[in-house]
C-alpha cells in the first residue's frame, strides 16, 4: 500500500459517485427529450456501444465526452463544487444548504 493508497480509495468512491450522478442525470434528460439511446449515439456520431459504455458509468467520463453529450443533445453541463456540510461532533455547525461555489458570472442552478 502506498502513502496516498487511503485518498486514491476516497478520490476512486468519489469519481464512482460523480458518474452515478452524470449518468443518472443523462438519462432522466434522454427521457424527458423522448429520445434513447441510438438517439444519441446517432447525434453524437459514435456506436450504440460507445453510449452503453458512457451509460453505465464504468468508462472514465472526461469533460470532453460529457461536452459531445451535451452538444449532442443541445442541452448544458453544469459542474458545481460545494463544501460538504461539518459533521455536529466536528464542533462546527454545519450549513446543509451550502452555496455553490463558482468561477464565472453564471448565476447558480438550483
Amino acid at each position: 500500500m502506498g502513502i496516498f493508497a487511503r485518498d486514491e480509495s476516497r478520490t476512486n468512491l468519489a469519481a464512482a459517485r460523480i458518474a452515478r450522478q452524470a449518468t443518472a442525470s443523462l438519462a432522466g434528460l434522454l427521457t424527458g427529450l423522448g429520445k434513447t439511446r441510438s438517439d444519441l449515439a446517432a447525434a453524437m456520431g459514435v456506436s450504440p456501444g460507445r453510449v452503453s459504455q458512457i451509460m453505465s458509468g464504468d468508462a472514465n467520463l472526461t469533460v470532453r465526452t460529457l461536452a459531445a453529450v451535451a452538444e449532442a443533445l443541445d442541452a448544458d453541463v453544469q459542474i458545481t463544487f460545494r463544501a460538504r456540510a461539518q459533521s455536529p461532533d466536528a464542533g462546527v455547525c454545519g450549513n446543509t444548504d451550502t452555496p455553490p461555489y463558482r468561477s464565472s458570472g453564471l448565476p447558480a442552478h438550483r
